[in-house]
């Protein structure tokens, strides 16, 4: 009787987990600290895993992935804005348009396109 009422208190958010354990007496040593069970012990090595794995065969391909999106967005940006910067390319009609879409993004692009470049961070870009 007293399990089903502590399961439906549970259910509806009254006890929060922790107090759960420790109502059920699964707290495990009596100093408070949890012991780790095999199967979060092996949960934990197979993340640590995966993890490696990620950075062992597509890091590299997501950071150049999100460089290449990062490029194309301030490349449309300048296409479609570049009246901002001096540059009419698009009838302002378009431009109206698409503005709340951009607006996020324009001081990022302003910063970025009216940054001076040196030689060095073009051959870093590769």
């Amino acid at each position: 009787m007293m399990e089903s009422r502590r399961r439906a208190a549970t259910t509806r958010g009254l006890i929060c987990p922790r107090e759960e354990r420790i109502l059920s007496g699964g707290m495990g040593r009596e100093d408070g600290k949890r012991t780790m069970s095999f199967r979060e012990w092996l949960d934990g090595w197979v993340k640590w895993f995966r993890g490696f794995l990620y950075g062992l065969a597509l890091f590299d391909a997501v950071v150049t992935f999100r460089k290449q999106r990062g490029d194309l967005e301030h490349l449309f940006v300048l296409i479609v804005f570049g009246d901002i910067l001096g540059v009419p390319v698009i009838p302002p009609y378009y431009t109206l348009r698409l503005l709340p879409y951009i607006v996020p993004a324009i001081s990022n692009w302003k910063r970025r396109m009216l940054r001076e470049k040196d030689l060095t961070d073009l051959a870093g870009a590769g």
